[in-house]
């Protein structure tokens, strides 16, 4: 038998912990804020709070550059508190599928009802340019697991929520959408494995949001995912794939995103 915390009690921890230390009782949205999109805590308004993550039972500091690894609790300008979650667990961190999740569903028992999520990711979709922001429209779970355990079944029809990818094009008209590929990572895809995820419809691919997505609609939230174009996908360029170019695509696009994604929030 497993010794295991029960993850929708550690969430629940999580959040009367967070509540603690914040002094804000409840979030009513939250934002995992990946490669490229961390500036956008500095402008969506008043920070109440910053907290460590490893502070909060379940969370541990961020092993990746580009994440801040702290939990914000930010009042909007129509009093709304918003949590941004700078420590994002990826699956190839190897802490399992629940501590992937931890931060959604820690959202969900802080009251959130809508999680935003963003990423840095490759563009498969040639009409995709680096450093543009796309939409998520759908996803392909391509990392062979769930974060739903036992026989409940989730309908994700309309898993990205069509309401509020509609909002965002009113904010700006111009954003594209796209399907988002999840794989396990760390290593980046051979061109062989972009060539068969263009061939499924895959037209954005990295290794996060796709496992958060599901959790959050399980806990009854909607989702609005946005996607940072960081580079072409292998073999859809002339040069090879690293990190660091993907922290530069984040750098340059920042001021830009945050921008974008402070006006969006502000319109949901």
């Amino acid at each position: 038998m497993s010794t295991d915390p029960d993850p929708i009690a550690l969430a629940e921890a999580a959040a009367a912990e967070l509540a603690r230390l914040t002094g804000v009782a409840q979030h009513d949205i939250a934002l995992t804020l990946g490669s490229g999109w961390g500036g956008a805590a500095d402008i969506l308004g008043e920070t109440v709070a910053e907290v460590p993550a490893e502070q909060v039972p379940g969370f541990h500091a961020s092993g990746v550059a580009g994440h801040s690894g702290t939990l914000r609790s930010i009042r909007l300008a129509n009093g709304a508190h918003a949590l941004v979650i700078g420590a994002r667990t990826h699956f190839y961190e190897g802490r399992g599928v629940r501590a992937v999740v931890h931060g959604v569903r820690t959202a969900a028992a802080a009251g959130a009802k809508i999680m935003v999520l963003t990423n840095g990711a490759g563009g498969v979709d040639p009409a995709f340019g680096a450093g543009e922001a796309v939409l998520i429209s759908d996803h392909l779970n391509l990392t062979a697991t769930s974060p739903i355990e036992g026989a409940n079944f989730i309908d994700l029809t309309d898993l990205y929520a069509s309401r509020l990818r509609d909002i965002a094009r009113g904010v700006e008209p111009g954003l594209q959408e796209g399907v988002y590929v999840q794989l396990p990572g760390p290593h980046y895809e051979t061109p062989a494995e972009i060539h068969y995820l263009r061939a499924i419809g895959g037209q954005i691919v990295g290794m996060s949001t796709a496992l958060e997505a599901i959790a959050a609609r399980a806990a009854g939230m909607e989702v609005l995912g946005l996607s940072l174009i960081t580079n072409p996908a292998a073999g859809m360029g002339d040069d090879p794939l690293n990190h660091e170019e993907v922290l530069e695509a984040g750098r340059a696009a920042g001021p830009r995103l945050a921008d974008l994604l402070s006006r969006v929030v502000a319109a949901l």
